[in-house]
């Protein structure tokens, strides 16, 4: 017998404004620290909209060889006022030189670097259940002020 071949499910698409990135150095495991705190934003998608609430942040390591492990955590709340909590991981790298655009806050195309991360959610809202009982992948792109988020669903 053979598992059934998973499927995405486009979620909504998240743009959340994000502060300055705060560098903390190098730490003694040799990773350096980056807290970048999210400051708001939006979601919609075909059967969900609202806002990302001020208050989370994304607090990555950054490997010696550039590689951003990302471990953000944030509040969506939905147009009906339903909250959602997300914690998403994942990873972020590419060559140096598309790297050092992105931090500059370059316009960058999203093909050049790879931003993958795999949220877990959380919401109490009866109707929204179904989010504490399935698996979500996303794939991101970075702008100066923002991360733009696709969220799906894996069926």
């Amino acid at each position: 017998m053979k598992p059934p071949q998973p499927k995405l499910t486009f979620l909504f698409q998240m743009r959340a404004t994000v502060g300055t990135p705060i560098e903390m150095g190098k730490l003694p495991n040799g990773l350096v620290r980056r807290i970048i705190n999210v400051t708001g934003g939006t979601f919609e998608g075909p059967s969900m909209k609202g806002k990302v609430l001020e208050g989370g942040a994304d607090w990555q390591f950054i490997t010696p060889d550039n590689v951003a492990l990302i471990d953000a955590r944030y509040t969506l709340e939905t147009d009906q006022g339903h909250v959602i909590y997300v914690n998403n991981q994942g990873f972020r790298h590419g060559r140096a030189e598309v790297l050092k655009r992105v931090a500059a806050g370059e316009p960058v195309d999203p093909t050049e670097y790879y931003f993958r991360t795999t949220p877990m959610l959380e919401a109490a809202a009866p109707e929204l259940d179904w989010v504490n009982k399935s698996v979500f992948v996303c794939s991101a792109a970075r702008e100066q002020n923002a991360v733009i988020v696709d969220f799906y669903r894996v069926d």
